[in-house]
């Protein structure tokens, strides 16, 4: 008779790694529940899907290059009382990344716009799809970098891998003419193709701040808001509220 070791590699050269992992464990509780042949059977598959599944969920998570975990569940609501949990549901069949539509979330900084789009961003990856997070700046630095050295196709080709592209705090810093060129050509090989999720301080009308030229502005924005879902946030910011609970004492004045 063979043994379980001798059974378990058998799984694993089959690439089951899985059932091979959790072998005993298995049969433990299947001899403790007395379950039939076929229950057994049924067991091991699903044991080795939701090991698959899990490590494939930990895989796309990395890959994502989230700064921090956010989930949505820890989304305080109460606070953000421009926003319902509602909407936010609503987006959760992820209707928008097949359809490939874009999410904008507009408020001033610290009111959770990247708390959204991190929590977006996890669930749309539990859900089976792919998820690629930057910052604006860390994205224009990888495009600019990209261009130099003559692979900026290449990089957007690398991008439009991803079912969802995620860039956070757009418009906080102005941009450089080639920095605008990269954007759009970005933006552009995107549109209708692959779903954003963008956070940004500033309203449509005022993102000529930023890129300084109207006529990249305007294409910009009509390719971000066509098939859009448009969120906007108010309200004092998270970490201003934080830092004056935490720090406040009577008599002392709060250190930033």
């Amino acid at each position: 008779m063979p043994s379980i070791d001798q059974v378990a590699r058998q799984y694993r050269s089959l690439c089951l790694s899985g059932i091979a992992d959790y072998l005993e464990q298995l049969l433990s509780q299947v001899e403790a529940s007395d379950s039939s042949y076929l229950q057994f059977a049924d067991c091991l598959i699903r044991h080795e899907q939701q090991q698959r599944n899990s490590k494939r969920v930990e895989q796309s998570r990395r890959r994502a290059g989230f700064p921090l975990h956010k989930s949505l569940e820890e989304f305080d609501y109460r606070f953000q009382t421009t926003l319902s949990k509602r909407e936010v549901n609503s987006l959760l069949d992820f209707g928008f990344i097949d359809n490939r539509d874009n999410v904008v979330f507009i408020g001033p900084p610290g009111v959770g716009k990247t708390h959204l789009a991190i929590g977006i961003g996890l669930k749309a990856i539990e859900a089976g799809y792919k998820v690629s997070f930057h910052t604006a700046l860390g994205l224009m630095e990888t495009l600019e970098l990209a261009e130099l050295k003559g692979e900026l196709k290449k990089k957007i080709n690398q991008l439009l891998k991803f079912d969802c592209l995620i860039i956070d705090e757009l418009g906080y810093l102005p941009m450089n003419k080639q920095g605008m060129h990269n954007l759009f050509q970005l933006i552009n090989a995107l549109y209708e193709y692959r779903s954003i999720i963008l956070t940004t301080n500033k309203a449509f009308t005022d993102w000529g701040e930023f890129f300084f030229d109207e006529n990249v502005a305007v294409p910009i924005v009509d390719r971000i808001i066509h098939h859009s879902h448009i969120f906007m946030l108010g309200g004092e910011s998270y970490r201003l509220k934080a830092k004056l609970n935490n720090s406040y004492q009577p008599g002392k004045v709060a250190q930033f």
